[in-house]
This record gives structure tokens, sequence and C-alpha cells, in this order.
């Protein structure tokens, strides 16, 4: 295994061994290649760079404490990409060449997947970008699809800890109609400004409402939004949200642990009727929420007040967390072992 500080890495990007690259030429993909290069070559009327078609994805390698190492429902993310990519127009690689260049990566670069204890795991991030040379308004002919890998700690660097939040209604994610179901990189380079001025003013990230109304909670940040309320488990359904993996696991052990799962619209107004707030996605797993400014109102709405994360976003946290790193029997069918 690679001699890293593993208990204090950041979610940063490291050198590893290699990542792995496949072309798609007049509808047909090449055998994928592992390469060393960190660098792609493109052209410069390439319609990623002009007509943003790139969409991406991030998963995660864990290594338990058998040694082995095991991916959180890689599949999940493959259908994903593929949707994503399909809604751009572009060609995509199939389920099949997503898993399968997903485990050669991950088997080359084992020695980078931090140890069981550390608290840190090995990011994997495909990604797909049109690749030939476009002036006008078209999809492109060509494709790159390439995968490379990069051991991380924990996104916010509080990590299991209660943030700070703040209701932004001066910007918008993605439009009601628009991608902001799809993985691509145009709505976060649209989500740049409102995280910098949050950062600026002292919050972790923000809040969206959504687009049309600015009545219903939106995404928290980079992640989607969940709340508990009683023994509900409460997060938005919108066209402009992406489907989060984590959060349909969380909703998956939520249900398991009997609780009653509510995907639907949330109004603002209810986040004072909330007993747990909590962003959840695959870089965080759960960032739990301990206060939300809202600077229209000048109201703050408080949830961790002893500063620790609420019982029941620990309870599934420390689930979710043990069936990733196989401590838990996966009785739900969504490790797979490399």
């Amino acid at each position: 295994m690679h001699t890293l500080d593993w208990k204090n890495l950041s979610f940063a990007y490291l050198p590893t061994k290699g990542n792995i690259r496949c072309y798609c030429r007049n509808g047909k993909w090449s055998k994928p290649e592992i390469t060393t290069s960190e660098e792609v070559t493109l052209h410069i009327a390439a319609t990623c760079l002009h007509y943003g078609q790139d969409v991406f994805e991030g998963l995660k390698a864990y290594r338990g404490a058998d040694g082995r190492v095991r991916l959180f429902r890689a599949r999940e993310n493959a259908k994903r990409l593929t949707e994503s990519g399909q809604y751009l127009q572009m060609d995509v690689p199939g389920e099949e060449m997503f898993m399968d260049m997903v485990r050669q990566v991950v088997k080359y670069n084992e020695e980078f997947v931090p140890p069981h204890d550390s608290g840190a795991t090995l990011y994997i991030r495909p990604l797909l970008i049109g690749t030939s040379a476009q002036v006008g308004v078209k999809r492109a002919d060509d494709y790159l699809f390439l995968i490379f890998v990069t051991p991380v700690g924990p996104y916010f660097k509080e990590g299991f800890k209660p943030v700070s939040v703040i209701i932004d209604r001066d910007h918008d994610r993605a439009a009601p109609q628009g991608t902001g179901h799809t993985k691509c990189g145009g709505n976060y380079a649209a989500s740049l400004i409102s995280l910098d001025i949050c950062h600026h003013m002292g919050y972790a990230t923000m809040l969206y409402l959504d687009a049309a109304e600015k009545k219903y909670i939106d995404e928290c940040g980079p992640a989607n939004f969940f709340a508990i309320r009683g023994n509900s488990y409460i997060t938005p359904d919108s066209h402009s949200i992406l489907p989060s993996i984590t959060n349909m696991s969380l909703m998956e052990l939520a249900k398991d642990m009997g609780m009653t799962v509510e995907q639907r619209k949330v109004e603002v107004g209810e986040l004072a009727t909330f007993d747990e707030v909590g962003a959840c996605g695959t870089a965080a797993v759960i960032s739990p929420v301990g206060k939300i400014f809202d600077p229209a109102t000048g109201q703050t709405f408080e949830y961790c007040k002893d500063g620790q994360a609420g019982k029941v976003s620990t309870k599934l946290y420390n689930h979710l967390r043990a069936i990733q790193y196989g401590d838990e029997a996966d009785k739900f069918g969504w490790i797979d072992v490399i």
C-alpha cells in the first residue's frame, strides 16, 4: 500500500499510477486502455469546450477490515451517466463498459485505496466529453470516456459535524425544465458564484430554492437535501434535482428502519418544523446541518443545538458507511467486491 498520511487527506486531487480511457469514433467504442498521462489533448473547436457536452460521475472504493476493496452501487452511477449523456445528445459507453473500466482502474491503483480505519476513500471520477470539432451548435461525432481515481478525505473539513448553510434566492442552480437532473459540468459552473459568496460570508454551502417560485427547497449546494421530522424522512422531488444515489440509499435504509419516506415538494416554510436537516451525496455521505440562515427574513433555523448531529442522521450515516466498508452485511445487494 502507498505511504500517505491517510488520516489527514483533504478532498483534493492526488496523482495515482494511471487512468483508463476509451474513444468513440464513427459510433464505435475502442478497447479501454490504461495510461499514465494526466493530460488530454483536444481540438480547439471540441464541443465539450464550446457547447458543454460533458457529463461526469462520482463514486468511491472502500477498503474493508478484511482488506478487500468494495464498490458501492457503481451500476447506479453507470445508469445515471447514460441518462445524463443521452439527454445531452452524447454517445455513451454503456453500463457494462463503465463497470469493466471502473474495476480495471481501481485494481490498477489498488495501492491508493486508503486503509480501513483511516476515514479516507478512493474517489472515482468517470468523465464523458465530446471531442470532435463543431463551429455550429451541434452534437459531437466523437467522444472520450475516461476514469481517474484519487484518494480523498472528507468533503467538508468538519467531517461528520454540523455545518452552517445560507439560503440563496439570488442565484439558481438549474432551470425548471433544464439540465438539473443530469450530472453535467454546466450545473456546477452555475453554482460557483453563489458558493464563493456563501464561503465569504462564513457558510459551508447554500440552500437553493426552486427557480420558478422561490417557494420550494431544491438542492443543498452540490448535494441533495433531506430532513427528519418525527418518524419521517423527507426529501424534495423536482426535475431540477440530481437523483442522488446516496439519497436513494438513505431512503431505502430509512424504510428498512421503519420510517415513513416522503419524496415530494418541500416548502421552505417547513424548515421551522424539522427535527434534523442534512445534505447527502457521494462526497460527504451525510453532512449534518446545524443551522440555516435566511437573509430575506433574518430568521435562523437551528437543529444541532448541542453541536452534534441528530440521532437519526447519525444512525443512517453509520449504517450506510458500515455497509460500504463491509462492516455490516449487505442485504440490499449494493456492494461489488473488486
